[in-house]
């Protein structure tokens, strides 16, 4: 009957559409206990914390995202397309032009200004997109409800409660990715203690609004992994008639050197010593794979991310943005790294 026929199809819609937030039970047995851990680890009242958690959400969209990173569903051509647009440049610039100041600041730290801003545009396209999700909410969706990867987001969501009594924030007011990365740089709270950066001198570290502890934190988490002033992050590389056996790719430790790479075959231009720590990459290009030498600065970009496309990315946008407009005038103040974690 016709009747049947579209009551069938509206429930086959109805099946297809993400389950709907709920509130998250807060006297749930593992709800309860990370409460008493939050007490017993860092002096929180638990009735405070009560009430916190029954204003919770958890959110069933939030799961589903975790399933379907951009990096495991597109190639390179198509995952690079994502960033190297003339929109994303142009903002670039923009935002450089417009935050001199700040980006000169903490380009003092020997991490090149467009390197600094290419994280943020990545990132957020500069703050344009931040993310729509209560951090508090997604931290704890993850943290109760997605049992693979539940241990890392309790203790993140233990780190954001630090977070937000020591920055005097309401821990429902911060919004972010559906990962519980926060601000324009996208900083998860165990970075967020850890590497955020005081860089406008007030007194807190704002990374949704003030530029200065942007690009001062951004900074701040490369040079404490690893990043080496003046040296590259890839390059291409060519491989006609190399000997590339043994090699994996994929891989984002520094396996070989710049020396055995180059006594394997591979051509490429870095003015880098023979022992320079070095991995050779393999992306999908629209026309056949595309080869790149990666050196210690593109191991430090995969330590905010860790994906060889993200770092790929980063590093392209950073060259587009570098070409595009001069950068500020050097003239640093003396740069402090700042690690706070409890």
């Amino acid at each position: 009957m016709p009747n049947a026929t579209l009551y069938r199809c509206a429930a086959a819609l109805l099946a297809m559409l993400p389950a709907a937030a709920h509130a998250l039970d807060e006297r749930r047995e593992d709800v309860q206990q990370f409460i008493g851990q939050m007490v017993e680890r860092h002096g929180f009242a638990a009735q405070d914390l009560g009430e916190l958690f029954a204003r919770v959400e958890s959110r069933p969209s939030i799961v589903e995202a975790m399933s379907r990173p951009a990096e495991k569903t597109k190639a390179w051509h198509e995952y690079r397309a994502l960033f190297l647009t003339d929109r994303r440049i142009a903002r670039g610039v923009e935002t450089a032009r417009a935050q001199a100041g700040p980006l000169r600041q903490a380009a003092a730290s020997g991490v090149p200004p467009e390197v600094i801003l290419a994280i943020t545009g990545v990132e957020t396209f500069y703050g344009e997109i931040t993310g729509k999700h209560r951090v508090v909410d997604a931290l704890a969706t993850l943290a109760f409800d997605y049992p693979p990867r539940s241990t890392f987001f309790r203790g993140e969501l233990e780190q954001f409660l630090l977070m937000a009594r020591e920055e005097s924030l309401d821990p429902l007011a911060p919004f972010g990715s559906y990962a519980g990365a926060m601000g324009i740089p996208q900083f998860m709270p165990t970075s967020f203690r850890t590497w955020a950066v005081d860089g406008d001198g007030d007194g807190h570290r704002d990374l949704w609004r003030s530029w200065g502890d942007v690009f001062a934190s951004v900074a701040n988490y490369l040079k404490a992994h690893g990043w080496r002033t003046g040296e590259p992050v890839m390059v291409p590389a060519d491989v006609t008639g190399a000997d590339l056996a043994g090699l994996e790719f994929g891989k984002l430790a520094l396996g070989e050197t710049a020396g055995s790479l180059r006594r394997r075959g591979v051509r490429f231009e870095a003015a880098l010593p023979d022992d320079a720590p070095a991995v050779l990459i393999q992306l999908a290009g629209s026309a056949g794979p595309e080869f790149r030498v990666g050196f210690t600065n593109f191991h430090a970009i995969t330590r905010y991310n860790r994906s060889q496309l993200y770092a790929s990315a980063v590093n392209d946008l950073a060259e587009a943005l570098a070409s595009a407009a001069p950068a500020p005038a050097t003239a640093p103040p003396p740069f402090t790294s700042v690690s706070s974690a409890e």
